[in-house]
């Protein structure tokens, strides 16, 4: 059984273990008050160009979101997000949960469309009867999206300028962040993120690490007491130093970048993999998630000897689901994969 799964099947990079066996024994404050938490967070503003950020680190992204889009939202307000966006579909209504709507609108391809935007907030405020509506309070979008597609500069820049006429925040949900800014086609950077948007999170869990996220407001923003928002809500731990660690490695001699590269890399090799065996795209993504269409005895015979996740069904005879590469996908597991697409195509297929 080879696993294509997702991109957090593995462990953590050798070089972040082995930093944690030699500081084992080190005597260090917690909460994050460690310097390898004070190094990595320096390191991550140099990264960002924003040395004036503002840097915590979170155990997870769901924990993630749910802490920065409660603190950021007054009681009376929600969040819009698409409606394919991760806190409207896959966190167990963990935004709900604080008292705060999900305000999903249409997208496209998983990424928030600003003309849809600018119309929904400018019909919110036209509404007489909006004081008793949930306010938009804030924008979350992620990039990648959840279709591992990509947000451009300019639509980035577009939401962020259209956030700004209606004075609420733009978060950025990074969880895959490395894997989308080393995509062929990202032509954004980590400083074009600090500088668009209000705040956001680097990703840690699914590139390179056990756990852990990095949240950053670039413009010395965070809000009021944010440490203790942490701790409320069950997700500062007391080891800190376990997190600045990992991102203190990550942020070395560029192994995000690399890491990361390496898993889009692998994801191009995947996806002219399937291509060649005539598999069939959900959508075109330039990221490390890749969504083929299979008829479901396809799939029930894939399964056997393949990992990967189901995403949704497309019709009685179809079934969309995910391909996932990582930091740590192998070339051996890759040619696995094609002698198993090979045989299959061959024999069972045709």
């Amino acid at each position: 059984m080879i696993s294509f799964e997702n991109d957090y099947t593995k462990g953590a990079h050798p070089k972040i273990l082995q930093r944690l066996i030699e500081t084992n024994f080190e005597s260090l404050s917690g909460y994050g008050t460690d310097p390898y938490c004070e190094s990595a967070k320096n390191k991550i503003k140099s990264a960002c160009h924003a040395p004036e950020a503002d840097i915590y680190f979170l155990i997870g992204g769901t924990q993630t979101n749910q802490i920065v889009i409660s603190s950021l939202l007054e009681d009376y307000e929600g969040v819009i997000t698409p409606e394919t966006g991760h806190p409207y579909i896959h966190e167990a209504g963990a935004i709900e949960s604080t008292g705060h709507k999900v305000l999903a609108l249409p997208e496209q391809n998983g990424k928030l469309i600003p003309e849809k935007l600018q119309q929904y907030l400018y019909e919110f405020y036209q509404d007489s009867n909006h004081e008793h509506m949930v306010f938009p309070g804030m924008v979350s979008i992620s990039y990648p999206t959840e279709y591992g597609t990509l947000y451009t500069k300019k639509e980035l820049e577009q939401l962020s300028q259209i956030c700004g006429t209606y004075h609420i925040p733009l978060y950025l949900d990074g969880a895959r962040l490395g894997y989308g800014l080393m995509s062929q086609e990202s032509d954004l950077t980590l400083p074009d993120i600090a500088q668009i948007c209000d705040v956001f999170y680097i990703g840690g869990t699914k590139v390179g690490a056990l756990c852990g996220e990095a949240v950053v407001f670039p413009k010395n923003n965070a809000p009021k007491q944010f440490l203790t928002r942490i701790k409320r809500q069950g997700a500062l731990l007391a080891k800190g130093r376990l997190l600045g660690l990992q991102f203190d490695t990550l942020f070395t001699d560029h192994l995000y970048e690399q890491i990361s590269k390496h898993a889009i890399d692998m994801a191009e090799e995947l996806k002219n993999c399937l291509k060649e065996n005539h598999y069939s795209f959900y959508l075109e993504s330039p990221t490390n998630q890749q969504f083929v269409i299979l008829e479901n005895q396809q799939l029930k015979e894939l399964k056997k000897q393949i990992a990967f996740s189901f995403w949704k069904i497309l019709d009685d005879t179809h079934t969309v689901v995910r391909f996932a590469t990582s930091w740590a996908t192998t070339k051996e597991e890759l040619e696995q994969l094609k002698t198993i697409l090979s045989i299959k195509q061959k024999g069972v297929f045709l």
